[in-house]
């Protein structure tokens, strides 16, 4: 039976480098597939508030455990808190119903889902709460992170949970905790593939010793399910020469160079699949090792394409260009007087890549202050 290899946590837990995600695992089917998981050998399920299966994970979990295939200790276990309690005094009351719903007594590691606060909602009126309301509103809160990670290392300091997780934060947001927190992130959940390295950010989670976790290791797959057009536009990973090319050499599919890729560079990763024989080969992916130059090949890849971002749902954009000639003030100025069809649109907007030139950590990285 394959496992894992661990990466040890900036508290000195351990955490398997593969793992098993539960975004879109069907609830009707959750706990069977969580089960086998663990009899195949995973050991981390990945889950959150907003997946809506914590329960159904929570039955396969204590299933396997019941049946001898494994004791609660030796399972690393991952949830969320989600963005609608993410006001201090409610920190602690949902982890404890999202423990309820697992039926575990801690997570090991407790990840705070978005640096986004949305309206308190109970979850006696709506759960998982998601990120609009019966009339398709998204109402924000006034909790700043601060607040927020302050609870989180109150729970963490009770034993709740074994060790904190920020996902979906970029340098500037963890390098703003550093200065407040009492306790460093222990991990990152970050999406994570060749078209979205994110190199500079994966440095400097190193240099904290914060553990990475990529999530959609294989790019627009999973997004192409959801219908989403940037994901449909783009060509597959698995589909790619380069990945197909190298999976040939190594006698490999492309899942698992692609995750090899990621692994190999020290990024645990969380695919899922309800096949038994992939569940075994995503497992064993660290059974091999890919060279430097195909390492280097794969990350060449690299479009700065993102495509979980919140920011999807709507485009209203101000401009603040600027010119030292009159005509051309003038012109600036009247850039609303005309419409652009949507098929223009679209087609300007084809030429995303996600090239970004005024990223502070392109000045270096800086010290810690824990160091």
């Amino acid at each position: 039976m394959p496992s894992a290899p661990v990466v040890k946590l900036n508290n000195g837990k351990e955490m398997p480098l593969v793992g098993f995600g539960l975004w879109k695992v069907n609830n009707d089917t959750c706990a069977d597939t969580v089960y086998n998981a663990i009899k195949v050998g995973y050991r981390l399920f990945d889950g959150a508030c907003d997946y809506g299966n914590e329960k159904e994970a929570g039955e396969g979990v204590a299933r396997a455990i019941k049946d001898g295939l494994v004791k609660r200790e030796e399972l690393f276990i991952v949830s969320k808190l989600w963005n609608s309690f993410h006001d201090k005094e409610q920190v602690k009351p949902i982890c404890k119903k999202q423990l309820a719903d697992w039926g575990i007594d801690y997570f090991d590691l407790y990840v705070i889902h978005f640096p986004i606060a949305l309206k308190y909602v109970d979850p006696s009126v709506r759960y998982p709460p998601g990120w609009e309301d019966a009339d398709g509103k998204v109402t924000p809160s006034k909790a700043p992170i601060q607040d927020t990670y302050a609870a989180m290392e109150e729970i963490y300091d009770e034993g709740l949970i074994k060790a904190i997780g920020i996902s979906n934060f970029n340098g500037a947001l963890i390098l703003d905790v550093e200065r407040y927190c009492k306790h460093l992130p222990q991990a990152l959940q970050i999406e994570h593939h060749p078209y979205l390295v994110q190199k500079d950010l994966v440095e400097l989670c190193k240099s904290r010793g914060i553990a990475v976790t990529a999530y959609s290791s294989f790019g627009p797959q999973s997004f192409v399910e959801l219908d989403m057009a940037s994901a449909k536009n783009t060509e597959l990973l698995f589909d790619n020469k380069t990945v197909k090319s190298i999976a040939e050499k190594h006698k490999k599919t492309p899942a698992q160079v692609l995750l090899r890729w990621a692994t190999q560079r020290e990024v645990a990763v969380i695919p899922k699949s309800n096949n038994k024989d992939r569940l075994a080969a995503n497992l064993d992916v660290c059974a091999f090792d890919l060279e430097k130059d195909e390492i280097e090949q794969i990350s060449g890849l690299d479009k700065g394409l993102r495509f979980n971002n919140p920011l999807n749902y709507g485009r209203e954009v101000a401009v603040i260009p600027k010119s030292n000639n009159k005509d051309r003030l003038a012109a600036n100025l009247d850039v609303c007087a005309f419409d652009l069809e949507k098929d223009e649109i679209e087609q300007i907007s084809g030429l995303d890549k996600g090239l970004r030139f005024n990223n502070p950590l392109n000045y270096g990285v800086p010290t810690p202050i824990f160091a």
